[in-house]
């Protein structure tokens, strides 16, 4: 459930620009993607439309994780992904 008190968070803001808005809606379209890769395995075109998601996604992390730590782990927390991998 904290998931939908998290979208409901997000919607009241209608702030589409904040990179949490767009994580939040990269990582919808991610699970989208993935849930139907599993049935199409073969479909290679939308294999690479979610690698590119994915990088879209880890980038706009990487900069939330330099800019506000805190708003990273709340994110990353709410959302249920992984940390990024920091080199």
């Amino acid at each position: 459930m904290v998931k939908n008190s998290f979208i409901s968070i997000i919607s009241q803001e209608e702030n589409k620009g904040s990179v949490e808005f767009q994580v939040f809606s990269f990582t919808n379209k991610i699970r989208k993607l993935t849930s139907h890769l599993e049935l199409h395995k073969k479909d290679y075109l939308s294999q690479r439309g979610l690698r590119k998601i994915l990088g879209k996604r880890q980038r706009l992390l990487a900069y939330l994780s330099k800019k506000n730590r805190v708003r990273y782990k709340e994110l990353i927390d709410q959302l249920d992904i992984r940390e990024i991998k920091t080199r």
